[in-house]
């Protein structure tokens, strides 16, 4: 490693590491063979009791069926899992004793899926090992995993690409994870069919997932500006910071979201924009799987985790919930205007490709015109207005903020750095949007 003093510490390469995906109508079907092939005699299946009753998760069950692969099925997922649901899903795994595991659902399913393989394959492990540091020790993972197939049934998360598992962690109400490429899916079914039993604000909510995914990847701090530069390969974090590779799938997530989003949302027929988002979802994965997210997300998660009331349109769930899209998109206009000067021709790059005519911007309002875009984009949409509709006021902004301060795996990509005060004016900022 050539230690470049001037510098500091700071990484001189980037890894791409993504699963191996599978896209194709109706390419469920071929599940049952790839566990044939792989030799699975006991399989681990995981769902959510809504989808345990749709489409996706019946194509799976007689893809199983037909070529005679004996399973056992998990439907206890829950919608925005938590360090709880987390832990009965890891029991359940550990005493099935499984070869393989299938995960067919949103983020909340193939996360959980992903933890309860990990811990499942390390059964000494404690909990709070493989959780990302602070709030864990974040221990690199050493122990051999088994096959996980993940069946996206959202366009959103791109979770069936990448090593992320992301959970509340109820005790601190903040949302934190585990990130370690070891746990990413061994193989991706990108089916466009599953889309097609989304309703409208869940394709919405999944939706501003993927465009946040693209915008934070494609404007986090560059790989070889991130520190520390580490000693061993196996302690370079999943989220890397911006690189070459990862930059093209997040400008081609950012081209397909602007094209399709809002067809996709307003048009539950439109076949053509719901398969392509369900792509844009996986590229975008792959682009910020790599590379990170930043603030946006940063912040999203104890706008998650403080939910006091706020049920969401079209989700059938017993508990408050902030969907993910939803509490990472609505920062999205306070944030980029702030990390704009770092990088404001990516900012008014994007911009232009979310529709704004940039041909007389001057390169300084960057973050305002991608600001003002992103606001006419969600007001398109009728989205919530701000923090405030969701059920926050200014008395809240400590709380956010310190919810926001463990989240250094990803604050610390944001290209900017920040201070509390400078949070504190950003979950401001984000209260009211139009």
């Amino acid at each position: 490693v050539h230690e470049r003093p001037t510098l500091g510490n700071t990484d001189y390469a980037f890894e791409m590491a993504i699963s191996n995906i599978r896209y194709g109508e109706g390419v469920t079907k071929e599940i049952g063979m790839d566990l044939q092939n792989l030799g699975a005699r006991r399989v681990c299946l995981m769902t959510d009791k809504n989808l345990s009753k749709l489409p996706p998760v019946n194509a799976v069950l007689n893809s199983l069926a037909k070529y005679g692969i004996s399973f056992q099925m998990y439907d206890n997922v829950r919608v925005e899992p938590t360090d709880q649901s987390f832990l009965d899903a890891i029991q359940f795994a550990k005493k099935g004793e499984f070869d393989a595991y299938v995960a067919v659902g949103g983020g909340s399913v193939i996360d959980t899926c992903k933890a309860a393989n990990l811990y499942a394959a390390s059964p000494s492990s404690e909990f709070l090992d493989y959780v990302n540091a602070p709030i864990g020790k974040g221990k690199p993972v050493t122990v051999p995993l088994k096959p996980l197939i993940a069946v996206p049934t959202t366009s959103g998360t791109g979770s069936e690409t990448t090593g992320v598992a992301i959970f509340d962690f109820k005790e601190l109400k903040v949302k934190t994870g585990i990130a370690s490429r070891a746990i990413k899916p061994t193989l991706g079914i990108i089916d466009p069919l599953h889309t097609l039993s989304m309703p409208e604000r869940i394709v919405a909510n999944s939706g501003f997932d993927v465009l946040c995914h693209a915008l934070e990847s494609y404007t986090a701090l560059p790989y070889n500006k991130r520190s520390p530069c580490p000693s061993n390969p196996i302690d370079r974090p999943a989220y890397q910071g911006s690189n070459p590779v990862s930059d093209v799938w997040a400008l081609h997530a950012l081209r397909i979201v602007a094209k399709y989003l809002k067809r996709a949302i307003r048009n539950p027929e439109d076949r053509e924009a719901r398969a392509n988002m369900h792509l844009a979802s996986a590229f975008a994965g792959i682009g910020f799987g790599n590379a990170g997210v930043h603030l946006c997300h940063g912040m999203s998660y104890p706008i998650s985790g403080l939910v006091k009331t706020y049920k969401p349109k079209d989700y059938n769930v017993d508990h408050s919930l902030v969907p993910h899209g939803l509490s990472v998109v609505l920062t999205s206009p306070a944030v980029f205007a702030f990390t704009a000067q770092i990088h404001p021709e990516r900012h008014l790059e994007a911009a232009e490709i979310l529709g704004a005519d940039i041909r007389s911007a001057r390169i300084k309002d960057a973050g305002l015109i991608l600001a003002d875009t992103l606001r006419k984009f969600l007001f398109d949409l009728n989205v919530d207005d701000g923090l405030a509709a969701i059920g926050y006021s200014k008395a809240d902004i400590p709380a956010l903020v310190k919810g926001t301060l463990p989240q250094e795996r990803v604050t610390k990509l944001s290209p900017r750095p920040q201070t509390e005060e400078d949070l504190s004016a950003l979950f401001e900022a984000s209260m009211k949007l139009y």
